[in-house]
């Protein structure tokens, strides 16, 4: 996992962060010719010259499943303020960001730049550096991806540093209604199984009115729409080789303990299995267990991993209206609806804006919740408690640098 999504997809983040910076920076001029009229004297004449100037030392803490993908926006946003940066990879996932901060340091000497304004502190699992560089009163600026717990840390004992993070929340489905439900259960399983659901991105919950929906195929009951969805993820699943491409590798073991306690959390629809062939490797595929959202409250925390929740509400409306509120309680990054009536899409809409969350409508085909397109997407709004930065909006670059200003008279022409 930590190669995939890495290419590309991941420097198209970076250059659109370096892109928005730039913007930044450009808005005000470099240099002006200010003037104020003085009556019948002659006017004031100031030159005026603009600087920027960056903060200071950038800290860059990267994530176990994506430290490309989530690292480079950091990176190269202060990279293209002027700040010096210190990337600090997980130590599970060392190896791309090493090979980064080396192709960095050799562009840098190649421009006649210091190969130090990069550095990479990489450490052991058992031995962390991690808060001592969070607190060092050089750091101004600290990039962060990973658990709500050590975000919290991170934010709160990073005295006067900028900080900027990504963390985690309880992504949510709501199925009101489908005029392709093949269709829709194809494209929700493979959400579910993509990279075992260690995207941050990755759905969990998934509400469906107790009483069934409608569909092109005609009224489908609860059970119908659970069994849909596991029977979709097993025809995705059936072969051995698309499975290992599509789920990979579970990254950490504690993925594995989190997935059998969820067995106890509720009705199994679908049973997780290791994936045939892969006996060298750790790997799950998706478990998806039914519950009563009047009753059930295992679903109402971040469960990272392929662990997903079908949950019976009253309607559609009342999925929405749990989901929106659990982003905000939790935090989410995602969300996506199902849905015929613009009614009900515009109640989507309006729930999920509020909540801060990025909500996909009717997806089928190959474009999934998951994804998310640099220059066109805004990844995390920052809105909840899954982050309080976008990846990239002008907040996200604004503040790693200051503009100061000299003048003096304007004499001459």
């Amino acid at each position: 996992m930590a190669f995939q999504a890495g290419g590309p997809h991941a420097q198209d983040r970076g250059l659109e962060a370096a892109a928005y910076a730039y913007a930044e920076m450009t808005r005000a001029p470099k240099s002006a010719v200010w003037s104020k009229p003085q009556g019948k004297g002659e006017p004031i004449v100031l030159e005026k010259h603009w600087r920027v100037v960056p903060r200071g030392v950038s800290l860059i803490i990267g994530c176990h499943t994506f430290p490309t993908w989530n690292s480079y926006p950091g990176q190269f946003a202060s990279l293209a303020t002027g700040n010096t940066v210190i990337v600090k990879p997980h130590p599970g996932a060392i190896l791309p960001l090493a090979l980064t901060v080396a192709v960095a340091r050799a562009v840098l000497e190649e421009q006649g730049y210091p190969a130090d304004v990069v550095l990479l502190a990489a450490d052991r699992a058992e031995a962390p550096i991690t808060a001592a560089l969070v607190m060092h009163p050089a750091v101004r600026i600290v990039d962060y991806t990973g658990s709500n717990a050590f975000g919290a840390w991170v934010r709160a004992n990073a005295g006067d540093a900028e900080v900027y993070t990504e963390e985690a929340g309880v992504n949510s489905i709501v199925i009101a209604a489908t005029d392709d439900f093949n269709g829709m259960c194809a494209n929700i399983a493979f959400s579910l199984s993509l990279y075992s659901g260690q995207m941050c991105t990755s759905p969990q919950n998934i509400y469906v009115p107790r009483g069934g929906i409608d569909t092109n195929e005609g009224h489908k009951s609860f059970e119908e729409v659970a069994g849909g969805i596991a029977a979709a993820v097993d025809g995705l699943l059936g072969d051995p080789a698309r499975a290992a491409g599509v789920c990979g590798a579970i990254a950490n073991p504690t993925t594995l303990a989190r997935v059998e306690a969820a067995r106890g959390l509720g009705r199994i629809m679908r049973d997780s299995q290791p994936l045939a062939g892969l006996d060298g490797a750790r790997s799950a595929t998706p478990l998806i267990i039914a519950v009563d959202g009047a009753s059930g409250e295992g679903q109402n925390e971040e469960r990272f991993g392929p662990i997903s929740f079908v949950i019976a509400v009253e309607s559609g409306g009342e999925g929405i209206a749990k989901a929106s509120a659990l982003a905000r309680q939790k935090g989410a990054i995602t969300a996506a609806l199902y849905a015929t009536d613009e009614t009900v899409i515009e109640e989507a809409v309006d729930a999920f804006a509020s909540a801060g969350v990025n909500l996909s409508v009717n997806l089928t085909g190959n474009i999934f919740v998951n994804q998310s397109a640099a220059f066109s997407d805004f990844h995390v709004t920052g809105g909840n408690p899954a982050g309080n930065a976008s990846l990239t909006d002008t907040a996200f670059v604004a503040n790693r640098f200051r503009l100061a200003m000299w003048r003096r008279p304007k004499t001459g022409k």
